[in-house]
């Protein structure tokens, strides 16, 4: 870490790549937390990160510190001041002088000589040293937001735009590698370190050589997904878009059953429709949305049901799309390599056989075939008042639905990247986009991506090669095999999970960024909605329009999945939306539709909506990279527990009494009785290290064992905006008006309850660690 001096005539064990001896005698920082020594902390094989073996004394000035009192419902700025780097210290080298000798001319002559000579030298050589070296270097220990500025100026709308067209005309093939191979060419070329493939063999399950079909056994009608009639000329020239209406994973085969409405499929309407019909190996009519698709799928395997039809009904929908006849694809994938679950798939790995991941069929289809299904003229016809697609009650429809999908293993490639980071090399700071893979849905939003975070990368390594490097590592990954269930970046988070747990500070997210072109819809982990909202403010300062952000915790689709529910680290995502589309039900995203089916270049034309995300989350990068104590509040997740109880049907005394022991430790946490001393001999560096590691790893006390399947093991985020309960004590309270037992209730109970007094307990021993620290100081 860079909170740290070494004076000249201090013996060194070892030496950084990145600090010669100038550096390390004038390097010296004003901590606000008390440290000794630094930790470093063994870095990432795969990225050969060299930990530094130097172990320095700090000797900062002392300091006056101050924080805004605490708010009874909403956390104070609570950040601990930015750490300055010191200007009045100078190391002192001094050497006794050599005894002077009686010599003859001769003998003085050969030393006048010789000290004329490395004069010259030394003149010389400082004089190509001072030309070779920028004078714009930067140390990493300042914290300096203009510089953060002159970075980010660097990303233009027009080079997004040109990275994104040259990325989607690059794309002739359906080869993975070939993509791959041109985003590590891109990203050596700017100066990124070690850019390198990961790739890993995986289970993958793709649409077979025909499309699926539905036929209406009262007619005999055989249809396609997209509600086109099936026909031996179909067959042979089925477009692309029919074979990618498919759920992978899905279970296959031919099912003929009566087809039986369940609206979006929840435990209530299931409850109803139990009542009064036998759903034995019946086919459920279910709509996307309001819960997560597993979940759903789940439900309806309890309840036992033999097959599904999935449709998004056009209510739910924005009226200025019409999706009427577009398939789409969904994945019944949890994440990862089905056939290797919680580990990575390497050569040697035993392989479980998951050709299937349920035993339901399940197809999805388009608005338009469901209205033929139901005997309806049109499907959704936009209006004012828009109907939603039922099936007439009292009306039988018996269907045969053939599925047929084909399963085999190929590699999935990853694209990675890093920028060393001075002070701490052994924290990492993930920014994971997708890149192209086998099939490609959701339009050209891997492009979008792709293109954002190369964008940023130009940026800063256009810092980086004039000597400036941030505090922490900032690790890039252009993910692959992420539409069919975060396959790439679940695998290399399996593969590197014991370094990832110690060592990630936060994940940033670029996956799908522009998806509308009415509103900015951040997310983020409570910790970080506070910095959110800071940057997102700056950035209003400079629009004409700007609506009050919205920032929250709720479930997001992409590859941070990995990074919030196995490692729980604190993660952030900048995108953009219509308006309309967030007002509907939830989950609706995790349809990926083909190639053409969202158009960029029409969302945003000049490609400024990219340029705002860019700066955005390279401004959020920066800072959590950069800043000696990472900007994260306790405080707010401890308020986020609090509001999950309010209102809570459970009236669980306990609960609440254990969240707020969990506040007033949070509160103390941020508090200035955890200031350290002003007595500089009291400020060591050992305790900024302490005090970051403790920020790091707040949210990983609230990764519970079981959840249903679909929902977010971090229970700090919500299903979606307008559900502020902990998600999973919502579902085990359905759970238990549908049943007679409510030990399902009880089980999540408990483990809410745990994960609270996991965290009080974690504060309160960082709180007592410090306090120890002073008392030995003292």
């Amino acid at each position: 870490m860079a909170y740290q001096k070494v004076s000249a005539d201090q013996s060194m064990s070892g030496r950084s790549q990145f600090l010669d001896g100038d550096d390390l005698q004038g390097t010296a920082l004003d901590l606000e937390w008390d440290m000794e020594k630094e930790l470093e902390e063994p870095g990432f094989d795969q990225f050969q990160l060299d930990s530094s073996e130097n172990e320095n004394q700090g000797h900062p000035e002392s300091v006056d510190l101050n924080l805004d009192s605490i708010q009874p419902a909403t956390s104070p700025k609570g950040r601990f001041q930015q750490l300055q780097e010191e200007t009045d210290y100078f190391s002192h080298y001094t050497r006794s002088a050599p005894k002077s000798n009686r010599c003859n001319i001769c003998h003085f002559l050969k030393i006048f000589c010789t000290a004329t000579i490395l004069f010259i030298l030394g003149i010389l050589i400082g004089y190509y040293a001072h030309t070779n070296c920028p004078s714009d270097a930067s140390s990493s220990g300042t914290v300096d937001p203009q510089l953060y500025q002159e970075i980010l100026k660097k990303i233009q709308a027009e080079d997004i735009k040109k990275s994104f067209r040259n990325f989607v005309e690059l794309y002739k093939s359906e080869d993975d590698m070939e993509m791959s191979k041109t985003i590590k060419t891109h990203w050596t070329a700017l100066g990124l370190e070690d850019v390198q493939f990961v790739n890993y063999s995986v289970l993958l399950n793709l649409p077979g050589p025909w499309p699926s079909t539905v036929t209406l056994i009262s007619s005999g009608q055989c249809f396609h997904p997209n509600g086109q009639p099936c026909s031996e000329r179909a067959r042979k020239d089925s477009s692309p878009d029919l074979l990618y209406s498919y759920a992978a994973y899905s279970a296959k085969g031919t099912l003929k059953a009566e087809v039986i409405d369940v609206s979006y499929g929840t435990a209530d309407d299931l409850k109803r429709i139990k009542k009064v019909k036998n759903v034995t190996n019946h086919i459920a009519l279910m709509k996307l949305g309001k819960l997560p698709l597993l979940y759903k799928i789940s439900l309806l395997e309890q309840t036992g049901f033999g097959g599904v039809l999935l449709y998004i009904d056009p209510c739910d929908l924005p009226k200025t799309v019409n999706s009427n006849y577009d398939t789409f694809m969904v994945s019944l994938n949890p994440g990862g390599d089905p056939t290797t679950p919680g580990y990575p798939s390497v050569d040697g790995s035993f392989r479980q056989n998951q050709s299937n991941l349920t035993s339901l069929l399940v197809q999805p289809i388009s608005a338009s075939l469901v209205a033929k299904l139901i005997s309806l003229p049109t499907a959704g016809t936009k209006s004012e008042i828009c109907s939603p697609l039922e099936l007439p009650h009292n009306e039988i429809r018996i269907v045969s639905m053939k599925v047929q999908t084909v399963t085999k293993f190929q590699t999935v490639t990853n694209v990675v990247g890093y920028v060393k980071g001075l002070a701490s090399p052994d924290r990492y700071i993930i920014v994971g986009s997708h890149h192209h893979t086998v099939y490609s849905y959701n339009g050209q939003e891997w492009a979008s991506s792709t293109a954002i975070i190369t964008a940023f990368i130009q940026a800063l390594m256009l810092r980086v090669k004039r000597g400036w490097r941030p505090d922490r590592t900032i690790v890039f990954c252009a993910w692959g095999g992420t539409t069919l269930g975060n396959i790439g970046s679940y695998e290399w988070g399996e593969d590197f999970k014991k370094i990832l747990q110690k060592n990630v500070v936060a994940y940033v997210s670029l996956h799908s960024p522009v998806r509308g072109n009415s509103s900015l819809h951040p997310v983020a982990s409570p910790s970080l909605q506070q910095l959110v909202v800071e940057k997102n403010k700056f950035n209003c300062d400079r629009r004409i329009q700007c609506p009050e952000t919205n920032v929250s915790s709720v479930q997001i689709q992409g590859d941070a999945d990995y990074f919030i529910n196995h490692l729980g680290v604190p993660t952030v995502q900048f995108t953009y939306e219509d308006i309309s589309a967030l007002e509907g039900p939830s989950f609706l995203s995790e349809a990926a539709f083909p190639q053409h089916a969202i158009k960029i270049e029409e969302i945003d034309p000049f490609f400024n909506l990219h340029e705002t995300i860019a700066k955005l989350s390279g401004e959020m990068i920066l800072q959590i990279a950069n800043e000696p104590v990472l900007p994260f509040n306790a405080l707010d997740i401890a308020l986020e527990v609090q509001n999950s109880l309010k209102g809570d049907r459970l009236s669980a005394h306990h609960l609440l009494a254990a969240a707020s022991c969990l506040r007033e430790s949070a509160e103390l946490f941020q508090s200035e009785e955890m200031r350290p001393a002003n007595d500089p001999k009291e400020r060591a560096p050992i305790r900024v290290r302490m005090l970051n590691d403790i920020l790091q790893d707040m949210e990983k006390s609230f990764l519970v064992r079981q959840v249903p399947p679909g929902f977010y093991r971090n229970i700090l985020y919500h299903m979606d905006e307008k559900t502020s309960q902990f998600s999973i004590l919502v579902e085990a309270w359905e759970h238990c008006n549908s049943l007679a037992s409510n030990e399902t209730l009880q089980g999540a109970l408990s483990e809410v309850l745990n994960s609270i007094n996991s965290a009080q307990v974690y504060f309160k021993v960082g709180l007592e660690v410090f306090e120890s620290f002073l008392v030995a100081k003292t």
